[in-house]
């Protein structure tokens, strides 16, 4: 009874082994997927590091920005436009992944055509979206890639705006409250601003003193000094009124 039982429990492991073995070879992709979300239901590893790599084009500048090496984010030049990845500690991108062939694979950026996946025929491949790279693959802003035993997101850009100037509105917002009778004014200093005292005509001395006058007039030096007295004018008049009872 016992052996029978054995048996079947062994006929029915090599079967599920034989499941796995299919779903990895036709369907990696989706494996992946139910592997990473298996891994995120575990609380010992929620704090898992997301990878990533940057393509960046900036203007005639080329880089990529990732936090593949030494576990910290780095921009990274390379005057051909090739960024190599593997074991191998010349490597552009130096990954020590035992899985990881010592040359396994680059990424080239070619002038009006954009950044792509090349594979140095690696023993355990490169994959695009679940899709193994026996050719160059052109790399698209949020693919997946697997190298190895090694997954990251690719990222690109080729483009970036300038943003409009924060209003005077939003800045004096930057004001926080700690009292009926006292301030704090955020700034980028680096000494602790002082604190308002009670005393409106003490309050302006202070300001004087700190050097936010002049630290206003520098960000805004397109302001007439109507415009800059108007501004100071308004920003005084919504201090709450001093009340000596």
């Amino acid at each position: 009874m016992i052996a029978d039982f054995a048996q079947t429990e062994i006929e029915r492991r090599l079967t599920l082994y034989q499941v796995f073995l299919k779903l990895y070879e036709h369907h990696s992709g989706l494996l992946d997927e139910i592997l990473q979300l298996e891994n995120l239901s575990q609380p010992s590893l929620r704090k898992m590091k997301v990878c990533y790599v940057h393509g960046v084009v900036d203007k005639a500048t080329v880089y990529l920005m990732t936090n593949l090496c030494d576990n910290q984010s780095q921009s990274l030049e390379q005057p051909q436009q090739i960024w190599t990845i593997g074991r191998n500690r010349n490597s552009g991108i130096c990954i020590a992944d035992s899985y990881m062939s010592r040359r396994h694979a680059a990424i080239q950026h070619i002038d009006e055509q954009g950044f792509y996946l090349i594979d140095f025929n690696s023993t355990n491949g490169s994959f695009v979206n679940g899709a193994r790279a026996f050719e160059p693959i052109k790399l698209q802003d949020g693919d997946r890639i697997r190298l190895g035993n090694m997954s990251f997101h690719f990222f690109v850009n080729y483009s970036y705006r300038v943003l409009p100037t924060v209003a005077m509105e939003l800045l004096m917002q930057l004001m926080h409250r700690k009292s009926d009778n006292q301030a704090e004014i955020l700034t980028y200093l680096r000494d602790r601003p002082k604190s308002l005292t009670e005393k409106p005509d003490d309050n302006l001395e202070i300001f004087r003193n700190s050097g936010l006058i002049e630290k206003l007039e520098h960000w805004y030096d397109n302001f007439s000094s109507e415009q800059k007295s108007e501004i100071l004018d308004r920003f005084f008049s919504r201090q709450v009124p001093y009340n000596p009872s």
